[in-house]
């Protein structure tokens, strides 16, 4: 049987692969995008200066939202996270899944993210 903790271990794993081959730039930040149970949260980090430029979560005032563990409140964080990037002058970033599978929420998000004005 495998326990959450087993779970999160292997998802950890794959993540640290995952980010030893991608970094933000200024130019083009990472979009790291982090789930729990309750909640997503989404934010653009420049790796280079070990800056956050912008951020995003099912916790934010701005989305009334009911239910924040669910696939719409995932399509809200992307949109408010296009709109807060395209705010700062950002079109491209690099998406990080965060070790995730893509698929429900994370894609979610990165869908309303792509239809918002972000590339990746």
């Amino acid at each position: 049987m495998i326990t959450k903790q087993d779970k999160n271990k292997v998802r950890k794993k794959r993540h640290a692969r995952v980010r030893a081959k991608l970094s933000g730039t200024e130019m083009r930040p990472r979009l790291n995008v982090y789930r729990s149970n309750k909640n997503i949260y989404a934010q653009l980090i420049d790796d280079e200066n070990g800056v956050t430029l912008a951020s995003a979560s099912t916790l934010d005032k701005d989305l009334n939202i009911e239910s924040a563990g669910n696939v719409e409140a995932a399509q809200k964080v992307g949109e408010l996270i296009a709109k807060r990037a395209v705010e700062k002058g950002v079109k491209t970033v690099v998406f990080d899944r965060g070790g995730y599978l893509y698929h429900g929420r994370v894609k979610a998000l990165a869908d309303a993210a792509r239809e918002n004005g972000l590339e990746f």
